[in-house]
């Protein structure tokens, strides 16, 4: 056995940070800096916590539902595996990929686990339509299945969000389009509206936050290099009282040797993609 190592599952958050659809800008203001006050830096951010790698709280969708402050530490640590499920423009990830993949992780799924999924997308992460307006995502027969069958503590996705982009008000639910290029597309491709495929507004994030399963959205970092394995996981959030949701450092305890060799350490050429 090896050495237990810190794996960084997330990505960086800051001025430039790839932004959801209807997500406001980052703002940082430097309120005392060096030639003012030597030996003192202190910034002012003001930003959206469901930016960057970020755990919604039930609050977030759910009336009622429990806020950060809320759930206890014991939710965003726990035993987790990383799924390799690789995949491509507006596809879903099913039930028997999710069986299919945890085949090849030592031990499986088990009660209680975190499950974190790695589409690919991750690598697509920044001011694209690939990683935002494209998006894969989670089917809500899968997130039956890691509910209810499965009985998971968590799931990570590295996608823009729990839902497919079609689930969500970017298409046509709620308040949308918020991108109405992906509705005229889409019908362009199938001949009919998104809205007759993916007539439910977020139904992933009601499926696992209606039942106390954390969510994660944007895995990202070193992600890679833990695909396949199992090992230990956190994500801690900030203290924020009554937080529908916080950026969370998601980060893999596992022993050198299972780490994947082959991927190179993952570098951000414009500091925050």
């Amino acid at each position: 056995m090896g050495k237990q190592v810190l794996v960084d599952l997330s990505h960086p958050f800051g001025r430039g940070n790839p932004l959801w659809p209807s997500n406001g800008d980052f703002h940082i203001d430097r309120v005392q800096h060096m030639p003012m006050h030597y030996r003192l830096l202190q910034t002012f951010n003001d930003f959206h916590m469901h930016n960057s790698t970020h755990a919604d709280s039930p609050s977030h969708v759910i009336p009622e539902g429990a806020y950060t402050h809320e759930l206890p530490l014991e939710n965003y640590y726990g035993p987790a595996v990383c799924l390799d499920i690789p995949k491509k423009h507006w596809e879903l990830i099913t039930a028997e990929e999710i069986d299919e993949a945890a085949k090849k992780v030592e031990g499986g799924i088990q009660e209680g686990d975190w499950v974190i999924i790695c589409t690919g997308m991750n690598k697509r992460w920044g001011e694209n339509d690939d990683y935002f307006a494209y998006s894969p995502g989670c089917s809500i027969e899968a997130a039956n299945h890691l509910v209810f069958d499965l009985k998971v503590k968590g799931v990570g996705f590295d996608l823009q969000a729990l839902d497919h982009i079609l689930y969500t008000y970017a298409a046509q639910h709620g308040p949308g389009p918020y991108v109405p290029r992906i509705v005229e597309e889409y019908k362009k491709e199938f001949g009919h509206e998104p809205l007759e495929d993916y007539p439910e507004w977020e139904p992933v994030h009601n499926i696992l936050l209606g039942n106390n399963v954390m969510g994660i959205e944007n895995i990202g970092g070193d992600v890679e290099k833990v695909k396949g394995q199992r090992f230990m996981f956190c994500a801690f959030p900030l203290r924020w009282y009554m937080g529908d949701g916080t950026i969370v450092r998601a980060v893999a305890f596992i022993d050198e040797d299972k780490i994947n060799k082959d991927v190179p350490d993952r570098v951000y050429k414009y500091g925050v993609y």
